[in-house]
């Protein structure tokens, strides 16, 4: 099967490559733009295979879009490009308006006259997977509440808008046109190669340098948290085996408190870092409230039984062991994390293997 998968060189999209090539046949196309959370070095593990190739490709791009298509031949596309951080959509909208709307515009019309033009068997098989998040529902009010895949949308910031809207194309593609669509809402990732604007990653690097740990609010908004490496597994699955015009929501069963988070990581980094910074008796001294985000939802929740019960998936880490891995992997590797604090990961581009060795 060829698969390519849109928004590869980020956080979900890197794991889902890596999970393809490492446990499948399949070939890889990574199609990303290589904004600012773009890090090819994400990769690196699986950038010397036969069937990875990257092509750096704005999904707005539509006659770039058209000429991938017809060259790779795809069975399959998972779409992960995305512009996804929740305070830079706040600050600034366009980007995302940009890519996740019409980006995701264009890469619909693309893969819909492509689907068009193959025969009917490969018509059949063909899928459009679109990824997206738990935020389009909007905030849990009652504390029994779970989201599930009939819960209404009701977006609260710039960011989850545009996905809800992304959500909402990909739906009508599927029903005027007919193009094999499926779409999965996942909860809060957290695992190796975030990006250190998120929570999780930031708390981590900024503690083993004795900064301050920033809660927004009084820190009692609660997030299920889903181990990223979970959710790849999840997002093959549904890919090969889903039904057109499924949604499934993914979630890890692990609601946690924000502030419960980062006391959690400050617990793990006394074990497992105990040499701290010049004047820091003890990690959790470091955190810091700080005034709430607009519009902050309180809570989030995936109700994931549906996956569970159509396609057999449940996630294989607990949230104490996902980010005991996590925290010792920020700490294993710190090479990837200066790369990423100095900007220089920015200017490195692995070999880009031509698109005539697919076949």
């Amino acid at each position: 099967m060829n698969v390519i998968v849109t928004g590869g060189a980020g956080f979900i999209g890197s794991a889902v490559i890596r999970h393809i090539i490492k446990n499948t046949n399949h070939y890889i196309l990574n199609l990303d733009k290589l904004t600012y959370a773009g890090n090819l070095k994400s990769l690196a593990e699986v950038s010397n295979d036969s069937r990875y190739q990257f092509s750096q490709t704005d999904i707005c791009d539509r006659n770039e879009l058209d000429w991938l298509f017809k060259a790779f031949q795809p069975d399959a596309i998972m779409h992960l490009a995305a512009e996804s951080h929740v305070d830079r959509s706040i600050k600034g909208s366009a980007a995302f308006i940009e890519t996740n709307i019409i980006g995701t515009y264009q890469l619909l019309e693309a893969a819909r006259y492509y689907w068009n033009h193959l025969s009917e068997d490969k018509k059949q098989a063909f899928r459009f997977h679109h990824i997206s998040t738990d935020e389009v529902y909007g905030d849990l009010k009652g504390i029994d509440e779970l989201f599930n895949e009939t819960t209404s949308y009701a977006p609260s910031s710039p960011y989850s808008a545009t996905k809800a809207s992304s959500d909402h194309l990909v739906r009508a593609w599927q029903r005027t046109y007919g193009l094999p669509t499926i779409i999965t809402n996942c909860s809060n990732n957290y695992g190796p190669y975030h990006f250190p604007e998120k929570l999780i990653p930031l708390v981590i690097l900024n503690a083993l340098v004795g900064k301050p740990l920033p809660i927004y609010g009084n820190g009692e908004q609660i997030r299920d948290w889903l181990y990223v490496e979970d959710h790849a597994r999840a997002l093959c699955k549904v890919m090969t085996e889903a039904k057109v015009g499924e949604t499934y929501n993914i979630g890890g069963h692990n609601e946690q408190k924000n502030i419960d988070v980062v006391k959690s990581i400050c617990q793990l980094l006394e074990e497992l870092a105990p040499e701290k910074p010049e004047g820091v008796e003890h990690y959790q001294d470091l955190i810091t409230y700080v005034q709430d985000r607009p519009g902050h939802d309180l809570r989030y929740a995936i109700d994931a039984r549906k996956i569970q019960k159509d396609l057999g998936w449940v996630p294989e880490e607990s949230f104490e062991s996902g980010l005991r891995k996590t925290v010792q992997w920020y700490l294993d590797n710190q090479q990837w994390v200066a790369h990423i604090q100095s900007g220089e990961y920015q200017n490195w581009l692995q070999q880009q293997y031509p698109i005539e060795k697919v076949g």
